[in-house]
């Protein structure tokens, strides 16, 4: 399983997972820059994500949708604001309605995702700080750290197949 660490900061309003990967940071980073590959990890197995939207470009948007076991949609998108091609990228992630536009009675986070050549293969270190204590905790109390981890697991298997 790549996950290799989790670290919760409640005080500091972030959550931090680090995996590692037998492939080189090059082509970690495809996983996040191709739509179609973004799509197969990014939701946990049970809540598919079928993006509609990809451009990871700095002011570029990510728009997509998590389907549930039962048919149900779950909507969310990306603000893009910073790419350092293959190294890292920033941006904010929320919570939209069906338009994609950002619900504002749920959390928005601030997301950095970092991959440093290890070893013949890639660290990714995924840190999500979050405005309050509180918005942490609501999307932990949703499943995040949970949804987060099997997603990040799923990696694996789309690197091996090349």
């Amino acid at each position: 399983m790549p996950v290799t660490d989790i670290t919760k900061d409640i005080e500091a309003r972030s959550l931090v997972i680090t995996a590692e990967f037998a492939a080189p940071a090059t082509r970690v980073w495809q996983v996040y820059a191709d739509p179609r590959q973004l799509e197969r990890v990014w939701g946990p197995p049970s809540h598919p994500a079928t993006v509609v939207e990809h451009s990871l470009t700095p002011g570029g948007v990510v728009h997509y949708f998590m389907t549930g076991p039962d048919g149900e949609k779950y909507y969310g998108g990306w603000r893009v604001l910073q790419v350092e091609e293959p190294r890292r990228f920033t941006f904010e992630d929320f919570f939209a309605d069906k338009s994609f536009a950002p619900v504002a009675d749920l959390p928005v986070s601030s997301s950095e995702f970092r991959f440093v050549p290890v070893d013949g293969g890639t660290r990714a270190v995924f840190t999500t700080t979050y405005e309050t204590a509180e918005a942490l905790r609501q999307v932990l109390d949703m499943g995040m750290e949970e949804g987060a981890t099997q997603a990040t697991n799923q990696i694996d298997a789309l690197l091996a197949e090349g």
